[in-house]
C-alpha cells in the first residue's frame, strides 16, 4: 500500500470519528450529541483557549512560587542530609573518644590499683616497724618493772626477815638475858645509833 493510500484511509477513519457539525446524533434521552466521545468543535476551541489562559496564569503567577517552594524543599533536604552527615561524623568522633576514654579508664584503674598496693605495702611496713618498736619498748619497760619488782620484793623480804629476826632475837635475848645485861645492850645500841648520826 502506498503512502497516499494509507493517509487517505486514515482521513476517512478520522472523518467517521470527527463528524461534521451538521450530522448531529441524539441519544435515547433526546440530547443532541455531536460525537459519543468528543465534544463539539466550539467546546474544543473555548476549552482549549480557557486551558491555555489558566495554564499561562498558573505558569506566570504560581510557577515562581512552586519553583521557590521546590528550591527551598531541595535546600532543606540538602541541609538535613548535611546535618545528618555532620551528626554521623560527630557520633563517630564521640564513639572514638569513648573507646579511647575506656582504654584510659583501664590504664587509670591499673595505675590507681598499683598506687593503692604501694600505699598498702608502705602502711603495712610502717605498722610492722611501729609494732616492733612498741614491742621493744614494752619489753624494756617490762624488764625494768621486773627488776624493780625484784628489788622491791627483795627489799621487802629483807625488811620482813629483819623484823622477824629482830622479834625472834628480842624474845631469845629477853628470855635468856637478865635485866642488867639487857640494860647494857640497850645503852650500847643507843650509843651506836647516836654515833652514826
Amino acid at each position: 500500500m502506498s503512502l497516499l493510500g494509507s493517509a487517505s484511509s486514515l482521513v476517512l477513519q478520522a472523518g467517521t470519528i470527527l463528524r461534521p457539525a451538521a450530522e448531529v446524533d441524539t441519544d435515547e434521552s433526546g440530547y443532541i450529541t455531536a460525537h459519543p466521545f468528543f465534544p463539539d468543535r466550539a467546546e474544543w476551541l473555548y476549552g482549549g483557549i480557557a486551558f491555555l489562559i489558566v495554564a499561562g496564569l498558573l505558569w506566570k503567577f504560581a510557577g515562581p512560587g512552586i519553583k521557590d517552594g521546590l528550591a527551598k524543599r531541595s535546600e532543606r533536604i540538602g541541609k538535613e542530609i548535611d546535618d545528618a552527615a555532620a551528626a554521623k561524623t560527630a557520633a563517630a568522633a564521640e564513639a572514638d573518644q569513648i573507646r579511647q576514654a575506656k582504654g584510659d579508664i583501664a590504664a587509670e584503674r591499673a595505675r590507681i590499683v598499683a598506687e593503692a598496693e604501694q600505699q598498702a605495702a608502705a602502711v603495712l611496713s610502717e605498722g610492722k616497724a611501729r609494732l616492733q618498736q612498741e614491742l621493744a619498748d614494752l619489753e624494756v619497760r617490762v624488764r625494768a618493772e621486773i627488776a624493780s619488782s625484784r628489788n622491791r620484793t627483795g627489799d621487802e623480804l629483807r625488811a620482813e626477815i629483819a623484823r622477824l629476826s629482830s622479834a625472834a632475837v628480842d624474845q631469845v635475848v629477853t628470855g635468856s638475858l637478865d635485866d642488867a645485861t639487857h640494860q647494857e645492850l640497850i645503852e650500847s645500841f643507843i650509843a651506836r645509833v647516836g654515833a652514826s648520826r
